[in-house]
């Protein structure tokens, strides 16, 4: 007699349902979830430290967007395909008539997505970047608070970002897809 074994296997949520769940009032304001690879993700609460580099990144950037070269968007959700939904702290997003009204930015949108990440370090380093480089995000910044660093990961792959520097406190850099401004790592670290 042949007996056949069930393995246990994740029910996997897509964005159709994960939108209709959040309309739904599933998860409160409070709530810090996001969708990866179909599955709901809880994210670390945001620290006093954390949010702090957030706020130097976003009024770094403000000029860029009174020159109408570019939408800030902060820890705002990024569609990835049909199973990952996540909120990056913070991206420069293609100047966009409706400023995105009508549907959350896609991977060809973001000039420019940053992750502030302490004690979420390991993950943003791993498993965002690769989800991030697999969708053809051009660039993409972490602020390491536990080193004051920070690393930029550049020509993504579907292997991961083929190029990966690490800047410190007084370093410059330009990006890629706004290649006129020029970034002091100061800025955005603290010392």
């Amino acid at each position: 007699m042949n007996t056949v074994t069930a393995v246990p296997q994740k029910y996997l949520i897509d964005v159709f349902k994960w939108q209709k769940m959040a309309e739904a009032g599933l998860f409160s304001p409070k709530d810090r979830v996001e969708l990866i690879n179909g599955e709901i993700l809880e994210m670390p609460p945001i620290g006093f430290n954390h949010s702090g580099h957030l706020n130097r990144i976003t009024n770094l950037f403000a000029a860029v967007v009174v020159a109408k070269k570019a939408i800030l968007s902060i820890q705002n959700p990024l569609q990835l395909g049909d199973l990952s939904e996540p909120e990056p702290d913070f991206m420069l997003l293609r100047p966009d008539a409706d400023f995105y009204t009508t549907r959350h930015p896609q991977a060809e949108d973001v000039l420019l997505l940053v992750e502030v990440a302490d004690t979420s370090l390991n993950y943003d380093r791993e498993q965002k970047a690769r989800l991030y480089a697999l969708y053809g995000i051009t660039e993409y910044w972490l602020v390491n608070l536990n080193n004051e660093s920070l690393e930029v990961y550049r020509k993504a792959s579907n292997d991961g970002y083929e190029q990966k520097t690490t800047l410190h406190y007084g370093d410059t850099i330009n990006l890629v897809a706004l290649p006129e401004i020029s970034i002091n790592t100061a800025d955005i670290l603290s010392k």
